[in-house]
């Protein structure tokens, strides 16, 4: 039995255009009432004398008009703290740059005999195993025992020690494992293996948002890191 022991560059231009929002040179609440009210006074100019806007019809069109306002400042309002929680959550990455980071995956590297991932648990588990194998002959060659574990994520860290009998510690190298986990004798299929990657630079635009550029898996968002080492 094992021991257990837990490219891409930032775009300049795009982070600035997001951090530096342009005001509007015009604003469109007031250009919408603006011509709301136009409208509605070219209407009464041009009204039939013989038979007037109904005073019900004018206050309908006024009760329009702040419905129509206020979803109009509504929008601007968002849109403004979007914009205000793009910038703070690229900053806040930013700070992730150089750190390791668990995330989705069933890889891991063994780098002088030692090794660093983990294991996500939805619910709580009475026995958890991970099990390592060789992706070149694919046989199984580490059976990691974590008995009981809570729900969350958990690093793990791995001495390289193989199954077989008096074998030697594995060589380095890449190696992939899954995770098998059982409650009340019952197998749990809410499980998730966690491979360690390392964030290589920030990137940030007004489409995709915040992306974190990891060295391995590639773009991801701050969503998708598990724990950060």
């Amino acid at each position: 039995m094992s021991t257990v022991n837990p490219d891409a560059s930032t775009s300049i231009n795009d982070l600035m255009s997001t951090m530096n929002v342009k005001k509007k040179s015009t604003d469109s609440v007031q250009a919408d009432t603006d011509k709301f009210m136009t409208l509605l006074v070219t209407q009464l100019k041009n009204q039939d004398p013989l038979n007037p806007l109904d005073n019900a019809q004018v206050t309908s069109q006024l009760a329009q008009l702040q419905t129509v306002t206020g979803v109009n400042k509504l929008n601007e309002t968002l849109e403004t703290l979007k914009s205000s929680y793009q910038s703070t959550e690229a900053m806040q990455a930013t700070n992730l740059i150089g750190h390791g980071v668990l995330v989705e995956g069933n890889n891991l590297t063994l780098t002088n005999g030692k090794s660093v991932f983990g294991v996500e648990l939805a619910t709580a588990a009475d026995n958890v195993q991970v099990i390592v194998t060789d992706p070149r002959t694919g046989k199984d060659v580490a059976t990691i025992d974590l008995g009981a574990s809570e729900a969350g994520a958990v690093p793990l860290a791995w001495d390289g020690s193989s199954d077989a009998i008096d074998a030697a510690a594995l060589a380095d190298g890449k190696y992939s494992f899954r995770v098998a986990a059982t409650r009340g004798g019952q197998p749990l299929t809410d499980v998730k293996a966690l491979t360690l990657d390392m964030v290589a630079s920030v990137s940030t635009n007004s489409k995709d948002g915040v992306k974190l550029n990891l060295a391995g898996k590639g773009a991801i968002t701050l969503a998708d890191i598990k724990q950060v080492l």
